[in-house]
């Protein structure tokens, strides 16, 4: 994970807020629990997360397993996977709920819901929740700044 997060921050992030994609996704669990993602929030294996290699952070996404039909949707923290070519990894709450925990990997489509701008406008914020590290640092300033702005 300290690997994939230097390569991740060493990388070209394109801004792809929109549309699907299918590919591999794989998952990680407990040997990350706690640790900090590259968008600077600490994983929980029991959120519904996931690591992207170029959505930005808050974006929400639709994940698919395309073998049972099963979905999730998860909010992208991370960067990643940095291994072969997959296209998602997700957090174990979602690898489970997708029943693709116990093979490791599974075949699925990703289809955007929603961006931070979007997200941002929807909850009322009023500033562009694009400029935080993460989503989680972008809703306290929005509590300090409705309890001190009404």
């Amino acid at each position: 994970m300290i690997i994939s997060l230097f390569i991740g921050l060493s990388q070209p992030v394109s801004a792809q807020t929109e549309g699907t994609q299918k590919g591999k996704a794989s998952w990680y669990g407990s040997k990350y629990h706690g640790r900090k993602t590259s968008s600077g929030e600490r994983y929980d294996k029991h959120a519904m997360t996931a690591a992207h290699k170029t959505l930005p952070f808050g974006t929400k996404v639709k994940v698919t397993n395309l073998a049972n039909n099963e979905t999730v949707i998860v909010r992208i923290n991370d960067r990643g996977p940095f291994v072969g070519n997959r296209i998602i990894d997700v957090s174990e709450a979602a690898a489970r709920k997708l029943e693709i925990r116990g093979q490791g990997t599974g075949l699925v489509k990703i289809e955007v819901l929603d961006t931070p701008s979007e997200i941002a406008s929807a909850e009322g914020f009023k500033f562009n929740i694009t400029e935080f590290a993460d989503y989680g640092a972008a809703l306290e300033a929005n509590q300090d700044f409705t309890a001190k702005n009404g």
